[in-house]
């Protein structure tokens, strides 16, 4: 009797630990750069979403006078999103002036879209170990993968007035949308 128990904890024991094992998922190559490179992709995609939400007669819409457009909000992120990527890639910048040289929200948008996915790639092509390595901003000397957090909060932070424009004009932002339901996924 004694035999059996101590063969039946034992094989609970060893089952406990192969559950757990299983639910433990590996920890990524790059955790530091990967979770950056997931928050850049959310906040990103409220970004442009919330540019494709906005109706085109209020892309010139200011909440105040001494404030950008939202036009011109949607250039400055865009404008933004190369130079801090090109920053931290230490690849020159592509492209500039968006915020001062298109008005239309379809050129906007697509501007936006691209300049997301330039550094989507930046995104993505960064390890920790690059990361690590220092670069020139400011007269400072910071980590790669701190430009890339400095693009992700300063994308973010402009989301955050981007959601301000939406509300005054009664439009529901991309981040308070219900989720879709697993059947509509």
């Amino acid at each position: 009797m004694n035999m059996k128990l101590c063969f039946v904890l034992a094989a609970l024991t060893a089952a406990s630990i192969a559950a757990f094992a299983q639910e433990t998922p590996a920890a990524p190559a790059n955790p530091i750069s990967a979770s950056e490179k997931g928050f850049y992709g959310i906040v990103s995609g409220y970004v442009v979403a919330a540019a494709q939400k906005m109706p085109e007669e209020n892309y010139s819409f200011k909440p105040t006078p001494d404030v950008r457009s939202f036009s011109q909000l949607v250039g400055h992120v865009a404008d933004a999103q190369y130079f801090f990527c090109s920053t931290a890639t230490g690849d020159a910048n592509p492209m500039k002036a968006i915020e001062k040289t298109k008005t239309a929200k379809a050129d906007l948008v697509a501007a936006l879209q691209d300049a997301v996915a330039y550094c989507s790639k930046a995104y993505a092509g960064m390890t920790d170990a690059q990361g690590s390595q220092t670069v020139k901003f400011m007269n400072f000397n910071l980590a790669r993968l701190t430009m890339l957090s400095i693009n992700t909060a300063h994308t973010d932070e402009h989301y955050g007035n981007m959601v301000t424009y939406l509300r005054l004009k009664g439009i529901v932002p991309p981040s308070s949308e219900a989720p879709p339901s697993p059947a509509q996924k």
